[in-house]
């Protein structure tokens, strides 16, 4: 989940990442979603922060976290969890 404030909005350098990752290991294994932080309680921790936060899920349960538009990372971490 791209987690994001309105006034900056979704990260969208980084759909493209996800996508190409989504089309190497298969749609069914791999889904994105954007969530403004405004307009969910649940997610009132990440509000006021300038930099993008990705948070991961499996099974309903936060697994990981990535702070900060970093490929390298994002995508390791996408994959660890796969």
């Amino acid at each position: 989940v791209d987690v994001f404030q309105a006034w900056c909005g979704p990260c969208k350098p980084v759909v493209n990442l996800f996508q190409k990752i989504r089309n190497e290991v298969g749609s069914n294994l791999l889904h994105f979603a954007v969530a403004e932080v405004d307009s969910i309680d649940a997610l009132e921790e990440y509000r006021g922060q300038c930099e993008p936060v990705f948070l991961f899920y499996t099974g309903g349960e936060l697994v990981a976290v990535v702070r900060g538009a970093d490929a390298p990372l994002l995508q390791k971490t996408i994959l660890e969890e796969l």
